[in-house]
């Protein structure tokens, strides 16, 4: 079982890392290398798939890769035109050959997949591959996940062991679902089934690996680790089918292998708790959104405050402090514990701080604007000129430096719109942006805890959370509490309820009017806004797609 970190569109990387790992497997003398969906172009390749050329090539990639393979098998996802038709497909590779072509049967359109926008449906029956006596059934993720009409089941008859090739996207309350939907398609076709999932961040999706291998009573028998490349040997007892010489749909793949097993089998390992997997994931989607895209150096703006603390954290845990800079930017209205606060974290993580007060650009500006504002009373337009001198000041450092911006504005924050459009919302990538407030504070907590010591400071943690665009102003000023407001964003967001189901759950009528308006009239600032990783069954984005001109309420 494979589960790599691959680079969408790097064919000839990914091909090497995939050689790299199927040699571990020859050396293993295991009987099959299988690897995720799409292998060779990475998941989600989107509209490159709509480039010719782009499959053209990825399909040389898996030739050449096949050139490779010896007695071992290697199953590997790629992109395939057949009779003038795109399919998601796996290649059975051996003996320095294409041996058999599965093609996947279902294609997700929902959430964050668009796959009808690329492939055909297979509409061919499912055949057999015999691999040293056992015959193999092949599905490629959503396969797996539809229920299909009475008697039938992506799986064949007379299969032996089922192989799932996946690119299944990470939220935290995903793992359980898989391995229920596997188990239970275990049991119906009386089998062990592999389940194997690709690792690390792309853009906004992050997968998080967790492959495993399920038996035939749908037990997990082993589970990989959660955001971790690993290359696995699993021996998995097979039982065979009396009537299997009658099987016609059979192809043979390859002769036996000399067994001796070298690398040690992995265990069942233990689910991580919450607060430490979404820590996790959220560092190895900094990591690899930084690196894939080719930085090496972040800067976060440090306002005191708990969210961009969190930021800062994260990314230290991701790349370490030494590529890390934190830029405080106080105005008028900082108060002297936020200052001191963001030196504090700077210290605490290690990482290099200055300081660039923007009160001098704030009355520029200001002064600059008294003509054209002539007597219109001050308001948020004032405000909010603060929060767009620093957009423009982190925009610079960027360009100077090479740096990229991370933004710190969290999901309860994006959701009403309470972010400044070209300030605090400018950067390149919004590590916390699918984390509600209230997980803010979670992990913000659990970090301190397994740190040993108060990494990010208590002063962040405790004080009213504030813009600080006005004087002595709080959060809570503008919106209702936390405790209130996340609930009922969860239930407005993620599970598509409207404000009178709202009002019907409990919550008061005017808030639900003022909160869900917010909400739809916040759309246009989210798409201009940087992707961050989706940690939740729906985040902004690619899970939630809302017109923007809108009437609906």
């Amino acid at each position: 079982m494979a589960q790599l970190n691959l680079r969408v569109g790097d064919l000839i990387e990914n091909k090497q890392k995939i050689l790299d790992a199927y040699n571990t497997a020859v050396d293993n003398a295991a009987d099959v290398a299988v690897f995720s969906e799409l292998t060779i172009t990475g998941y989600p390749p989107e509209d490159l798939l709509l480039k010719p050329k782009f499959v053209e090539e990825a399909y040389k990639c898996v030739k050449l890769l096949a050139l490779e393979t010896t007695r071992t098998v290697a199953v590997v996802g790629f992109p395939e035109f057949h009779d003038g038709d795109l399919y998601n497909a796996a290649a059975l590779c051996a003996h320095g050959e294409i041996l058999g072509i599965y093609r996947k049967q279902f294609l997700p359109n929902y959430s964050v997949f668009d796959e009808a926008r690329y492939f055909k449906a297979s509409q061919a029956s499912s055949d057999l591959y015999e691999v040293n006596g056992v015959l193999l059934a092949l599905s490629i993720c959503e396969d797996l996940w539809v229920d299909g009409e009475p008697n039938f089941s992506v799986i064949p008859d007379g299969a032996e062991l089922g192989i799932s090739l996946n690119s299944s996207p990470y939220d935290y309350k995903k793992q359980k679902n898989r391995e229920r939907v596997v188990s239970s398609r275990a049991v119906e076709s009386e089998i062990p089934l592999v389940y194997v999932n690709q690792v690390g961040g792309q853009d906004d999706l992050i997968f998080d690996g967790s492959s495993f291998v399920v038996d035939e009573k749908g037990n997990t028998i082993c589970r990989l680790q959660k955001f971790v490349e690993e290359v696995a040997l699993i021996d998995i007892e097979i039982t065979q089918k009396n009537d299997r010489d009658t099987l016609i749909n059979r192809t043979l793949i390859s002769s036996e292998v000399q067994r001796t097993q070298v690398i040690e089998e992995p265990k069942i390992l233990q689910a991580l708790d919450r607060s430490s997997e979404v820590w996790s994931a959220l560092v190895i989607a900094t990591r690899d959104y930084v690196q894939k895209n080719g930085f090496t150096d972040v800067v976060v703006g440090l306002s005191g405050g708990i969210d961009s603390s969190l930021v800062a954290a994260i990314a230290v845990d991701a790349i370490g402090s030494h590529r890390v800079h934190g830029v405080s930017m106080p105005s008028r209205y900082s108060s002297e514990g936020s200052r001191s606060d963001a030196a504090e974290l700077a210290n605490n993580l290690g990482i290099s701080y200055q300081t660039i007060p923007i009160e001098p650009a704030h009355q520029a500006f200001l002064e600059s604007l008294t003509p054209a504002f002539g007597i219109k009373e001050p308001d948020t337009t004032e405000e909010n000129l603060q929060s767009r001198i620093r957009g423009v000041l982190m925009m610079a450092l960027s360009n100077k430096f090479g740096w990229l911006v991370l933004t710190t504005g969290n999901k309860s924050e994006t959701a009403v719109g309470y972010s400044t459009l070209y300030g605090d919302t400018a950067g390149g990538f919004a590590v916390i942006k699918d984390c509600p407030k209230l997980l803010v504070y979670e992990l913000c907590e659990w970090r301190n805890n397994e740190s040993g010591i108060p990494w990010i400071p208590i002063a962040s943690i405790t004080k009213p959370p504030s813009a600080e665009l006005r004087p002595d102003q709080t959060d809570e000023q503008s919106l209702p509490s936390y405790e209130i407001l996340d609930p009922m964003l969860e239930a407005y967001i993620e599970d598509d309820l409207t404000a009178s189901q709202l009002v019907a759950e409990g919550y008061d009528s005017e808030l639900v009017v003022r909160i869900t308006r917010l909400v739809d009239l916040a759309e246009y600032k989210r798409r201009q806004s940087p992707p961050g990783p989706r940690i939740t069954p729906k985040a902004f984005g690619k899970d939630r797609r809302l017109p923007i001109t809108n009437l609906y309420r």
